[in-house]
């Protein structure tokens, strides 16, 4: 007994031994340098303002305490600044990316001008799994998805592109349950799309509940948005009258089609990568930090002022749901292939 407590003394002495080396010796390499977030949304959405409250607290957990400064790379709903970060950012562990995380199915889906593979990106984690839900302008007239579906009435519905939740969510649901949706999409972000929607150009917006609850909060409790689907498994606490998506589907590939197009998508949503090749060590180092600064309290407080919801989901966690998308059987490949065209 002796002899085995002595072993296992040792072990974790190694082990800690190890773990403080790997932060010592990244030490050098962090201290005075600059760690760049590249936001593939326009600055005031969801996505920027999750990135802006992290970066505030993420530095005190990486050794050496770097700077985090945030930049916006708009463009082809996000692709742009996937395609940087995996073609062109150094692998160097001073560049994060943040873009919407169903381009991930998108090139599944053979998506034309994605040029990553993203079984090869390095993953930090999700700050939240996001719990998307459809909104319409109170000017439409519509208040349920009954009369929506029963009027059938298309309402337009504000896009970003192939990939968000803007865009793929409306289509599934069209597609799904028959959803009278007119699609514009080529937005730049969810702020655009705000003042969009306040200028009477669209009247609908598929997006996260955290998003708007942050950022969409004049229009909410002057009740010109109304929340009136929810494309989520279980009803959100902040939202128990307003019904699920998949409570109209009429048919088992109805329901087959909101599992994979719709509820597996809030896992994805918002994921912080890196480019392919960055050391390991780094990866490992900077995975920590974003889930120590997740539980931050300070952070958790500026989250809180901000309205954003926190459920965060770990970089391994979201590597291997990554790894699942690639594993979705051929024939319903198909069939998102031609929805989400």
């Amino acid at each position: 007994m002796n002899v085995r407590r002595g072993s296992c003394a040792l072990v974790v002495l190694f082990s800690l031994t190890v773990t403080v080396r790997v932060a010592e010796s990244a030490a050098p390499f962090y201290e005075g340098k600059t760690i760049h977030v590249i936001v593939g949304q326009a600055a005031g959405g969801g996505f920027d303002t999750y990135t802006r409250t992290m970066a505030r607290h993420m530095g005190k957990y990486i050794p050496g305490n770097p700077s985090i400064i945030v930049e916006n790379m708009t463009g082809a709903g996000s692709l742009i600044a996937a395609n940087h970060l995996y073609k062109v950012a150094k692998p160097d562990g001073l560049t994060i990316g943040h873009f919407i995380g169903g381009l991930f199915l998108q090139q599944l889906l053979e998506k034309p001008g994605i040029e990553f593979d993203a079984r090869r990106f390095e993953y930090l984690g999700v700050p939240a799994q996001d719990n998307t839900v459809m909104g319409i302008s109170a000017a439409s007239g519509i208040a349920s998805p009954e009369q929506w579906m029963a009027s059938k009435a298309t309402v337009k519905f504000g896009g970003i592109g192939p990939g968000s939740a803007a865009d793929d969510i409306p289509k599934v649901a069209r597609a799904a349950i028959g959803l009278p949706i007119q699609l514009v999409t080529g937005y730049k972000g969810t702020a655009e799309i705000r003042l969009a929607f306040n200028s009477g150009e669209i009247h609908g917006l598929s997006s996260s509940w955290e998003s708007f609850k942050s950022t969409w909060t004049r229009e909410l409790e002057s009740g010109a948005l109304k929340i009136i689907l929810q494309a989520v498994v279980k009803r959100h606490p902040d939202l128990p009258d307003v019904p699920l998506i998949v409570e109209f589907a009429k048919t088992e590939e109805a329901r087959h089609l909101i599992q994979v197009g719709i509820h597996n998508y809030g896992l994805t949503a918002r994921p912080y990568v890196l480019p392919p090749r960055v050391p390991k060590e780094r990866v490992q180092i900077l995975r920590k930090a974003f889930m120590d600064t997740m539980g931050d309290p300070e952070f958790l407080a500026d989250a809180k002022k901000a309205r954003l919801d926190i459920n965060p989901l770990s970089g391994d966690a979201l590597e291997k749901t990554i790894a699942g998308i690639f594993k979705l059987d051929p024939s319903l490949v198909g069939k998102l292939k031609e929805i989400l065209k």
